[in-house]
């Protein structure tokens, strides 16, 4: 753990600890697998601390969000997995602000009553070595050592993030050491197969996401006869050479799809099962996903707290969110793409969807060389959500600034990674934003590659 973690965790503890424990104190976070386990990471770490806290999993805090947070009467408010791109506004509450996050930095230097720990100010880059679960656990940690058990919490906030394409690294690195010193997580290496049945587990398959076979009946049917695995078959009934001779025609496909080296390297790979969370992390984090981004974030939050009901309830809702994805990914394949000189973008009914969608058919639908963006219009609104890849970050493109600079032209909000950002602006805008955000793309990635 770096330095400038340790002190500012420290600060914010201490700080924290001042407060008598009648506080109740807010907690508001994101409502993706990460915002999820970073915000119970800091709920049970107050909760052990002897404070009562009141969680929100919010999926838009830029105006309406914040708006209703600004009329409570706070004492003390904890933002996780958010708040360096709302500092702004953040800095006009009237009471002690806590922000856990690695979104990229607005400003340096921040209002007395804020204490700003971002990773990207600790030498510790937020877009793939630190998430605002794993810096909400530095927090916890400073809290109490005892908070340990959270690791595996943090961690599939991390997988949650995408931020294992390319193997795990940085500060994550440093935390799944200590957890694995600590027993908290044992190791396997397999391919990615959930589900009740082997025909679940390749039909509801998103990511990876298998062309012409995710979502398709027949193709799986025609795939089972031909390895001699039936319908019903659960995956763990299957022998060890039949489950050979499936994982290696799911790895062909994705090789005929064209996916990048990094994604065809975390197909089959070194998978960490908890037994605190019942399940491996990349598996945990997609009922995360799920119950977040489908309406439930609620379940989502008891799923983390271990609550004996929530986890078969979330097995429900990830089928139904993962058929409304499977439907659109499906679409695309299918047409419905709009293509501008340096940028790719796709209409959506749902701006939660889209996001996950934009992100999946990125890295199995569409060669690397473009950002693909999906565009949602509601209540006079148009929500964007992007994607890029690691070739085009290290080729120039930042989304993050690129959706702060048009937001802010256009009279917007927007912000986020260099590798995934979006934006809220009026419906009005929508032709302004494209064409300005092709321009900053152009500048951004130049000559195509």
């Amino acid at each position: 753990m770096t330095d400038e973690l340790i002190q500012l965790s420290n600060k914010a503890s201490e700080k924290i600890l001042s407060f008598p424990k009648s506080t109740k104190i807010r907690v508001i976070s994101h409502y993706d697998a990460d915002g999820i386990s970073a915000a119970a990471i800091v709920s049970m770490a107050l909760y052990r601390a002897g404070y009562n806290f009141h969680t929100s999993l919010m999926r838009n805090p830029f105006d309406k969000g914040l708006a209703r947070v600004s009329k409570e009467k706070n004492e003390v408010i904890i933002f996780s997995d958010m708040g360096s791109g709302q500092i702004n506004t953040i800095e006009q509450l009237k009471c002690l602000c806590i922000i856990l996050d690695h979104h990229q930095v607005v400003k340096k230097k921040v209002a007395d009553h804020v204490i700003q720990i971002n990773a990207n100010l600790c030498n510790i880059n937020g877009n793939y070595e630190a998430c605002g679960a794993t810096i909400s656990y530095a927090f916890a940690a400073a809290l109490h050592p005892n908070n340990t058990d959270l690791l595996p919490l943090a961690l599939a906030g991390a997988i949650g993030d995408k931020q294992h394409i390319g193997g795990i690294r940085g500060y994550n690195q440093e935390l799944l050491q200590i957890a694995l010193d600590n027993k908290l997580l044992s190791e396997q290496i397999s391919m990615k197969l959930f589900g009740d049945t082997v025909f679940d587990a390749v039909y509801y398959s998103i990511d990876p996401y298998y062309p012409g076979l995710s979502g398709n009946k027949d193709a799986i049917e025609k795939l089972l006869v031909k390895l001699k695995i039936d319908n019903t078959s659960k995956v763990t009934e299957i022998n060890a050479e039949t489950k050979k001779k499936l994982q290696s025609y799911l790895f062909f496909q994705l090789i005929k799809a064209g996916c990048q080296q990094n994604i065809l390297d975390i197909a089959i790979r070194t998978r960490y099962h908890s037994d605190l969370l019942g399940c491996e992390l990349e598996r945990f984090a997609d009922l995360l996903d799920a119950c977040g981004k489908n309406g439930f974030r609620g379940l989502g939050l008891s799923l983390c707290f271990q609550d004996s009901n929530a986890f078969q309830e979330s097995l429900t809702v990830e089928k139904e969110y993962k058929q409304k994805i499977l439907e659109q990914l499906i679409a695309l394949e299918q047409g419905g793409l709009q293509e501008l000189s340096f940028m790719r973008y796709f209409y959506s009914d749902s701006s939660s969807l889209g996001g996950v969608v934009a992100g999946i058919a990125c890295n199995y639908l569409f060669d690397e060389q473009k950002p693909l963006f999906s565009i949602a219009r509601k209540d006079n609104e148009l929500h964007v959500s992007c994607r890029g890849n690691q070739q085009l970050v290290a080729q120039g493109l930042d989304l993050g600034s690129a959706m702060k600079q048009v937001s802010t032209t256009l009279g917007g909000h927007g912000g986020g990674h260099q590798i995934a950002a979006g934006a809220t602006l009026t419906l009005d805008k929508e032709q302004e934003f494209i064409e300005q955000t092709n321009q900053i793309l152009q500048q951004q990635i130049g000559v195509l590659k």
